[in-house]
């Protein structure tokens, strides 16, 4: 009966991973680990909240709390991610990932594989192929310099 659950539990872990691989690639300091457990941790409090609550059950709260409470817990953990030193912002792009990865693991909790699928997918263009386009970007603005 709760095999599904089990299921969703990997599928979340293996999402958030392959986004943490890209970031390992990338050398930053929350990869694989820190990926795969946020998105498989945010599953379970939503698989958590659908155990607890059955459809359509009369209760005094909301469920869709334990979600919120998954969307400002992330903000703390990406919040301690962002570092301003010297005039400079770094992990932005890192907290962003981190954010999205439990908006992967509450859509995998719902039982929304495929949006979670395509926004996984989403994710790893952004993380791949813009920071490409962003780097040509980059050694376009430095080629008129260099002419100087």
């Amino acid at each position: 009966m709760y095999s599904i659950y089990f299921i969703d539990l990997i599928i979340a872990l293996l999402l958030g991973t392959s986004l943490g691989i890209e970031r390992s690639f990338a050398g930053k300091t929350a990869g694989m680990r820190t990926y795969s457990l946020v998105s498989m941790g945010s599953c379970l409090f939503i698989l958590i909240s659908r155990i607890v609550i059955p459809a359509g059950g009369q209760y005094a709260f909301d469920p869709m709390r334990i979600a919120a409470g998954v969307v400002m817990g992330i903000g703390f953990l990406c919040g301690g991610v962002i570092v301003f030193k010297d005039s400079q912002i770094s992990g932005l792009t890192t907290a962003a990932g981190l954010w999205v990865a439990a908006g992967i693991g509450v859509s995998v909790g719902y039982g929304l594989e495929w949006l979670a699928i395509f926004a996984t997918l989403i994710v790893l263009i952004v993380f791949t192929f813009f920071w490409f386009v962003e780097h040509m970007m980059l050694h376009l603005e430095e080629k008129p310099d260099q002419k100087r």
